[in-house]
């Protein structure tokens, strides 16, 4: 998943983005709602962190504008305003959660993933195709019920395609959704971890799960 990171102290937004870097996910930073806004307009995220007091336009206001706007991205904010007004203001304009610093990063991730599954299609945290397991809290994998170890990227890659199985997923789809905006694009970086995920997945099993579909992308499905 993408997510945004929103957040004016630039050592605690980098501690951020390299958090959740470790854990899996694509990050961007910004470091005021201005900027914040632009990011939204120029891509697609599945989170967004916000800090409260940001300059240029701050985080209840940014979240004010979303929603007016139509968009329903989850929205945590991380925030050292810890009075129960504050919360129920940020709760109120819109946001999915709120946590107060300091946090536990555990808890930070727990949370992105209940965000993240409220608006999702699949309500589990554990995603199935035959004898393809996928837990999304845990970030482990299974195949016949053996473990399958990827990397933090072919991770990524696996969970978007499972939570969009059965759908054709194209590069740019897996460029905007695993990558952040440091990433280029133009190489064959994408279609080189398609093929260690390929071979991971499928390599000793009968059934291949992970199809190519020439000049439109890729797709996790079960062929009959």
């Amino acid at each position: 998943m993408r997510i945004l990171v929103a957040e004016d102290e630039k050592d605690m937004n980098a501690l951020l983005c390299r958090t959740l870097k470790r854990a899996g996910y694509s990050a961007d930073a910004c470091y005021d709602g201005e900027a914040a806004l632009d990011c939204l307009a120029g891509a697609e995220y599945d989170c967004l962190l916000l800090d409260v007091m940001m300059p240029k336009l701050d985080g209840y206001a940014l979240v004010q504008t979303i929603r007016a706007q139509g968009s329903t991205v989850p929205v945590i904010f991380l925030t050292a305003r810890d009075s129960i007004q504050d919360r129920i203001a940020g709760l109120d304009l819109g946001a999915d959660d709120y946590l107060v610093k300091p946090f536990d990063f555990d808890e930070l991730l727990a949370r992105i993933r209940a965000a993240t599954r409220k608006y999702g299609t699949q309500k589990s945290a554990v995603l199935t195709l035959a004898d393809l397991v996928v837990d999304t809290s845990g970030h482990t994998v299974t195949r016949g019920g053996a473990v399958v170890r990827l990397s933090a990227k072919e991770y990524a890659i696996l969970e978007y395609l499972m939570q969009h199985q059965g759908t054709v997923v194209s590069r740019t789809q897996l460029e905007n959704h695993v990558w952040n905006y440091d990433y280029e694009g133009g190489s064959n970086v994408v279609d080189v971890y398609i093929t260690y995920l390929r071979k991971k997945l499928d390599g000793g099993a009968e059934k291949k799960l992970l199809h190519t579909v020439r000049g439109a992308g890729w797709v996790l499905r079960e062929e009959v």
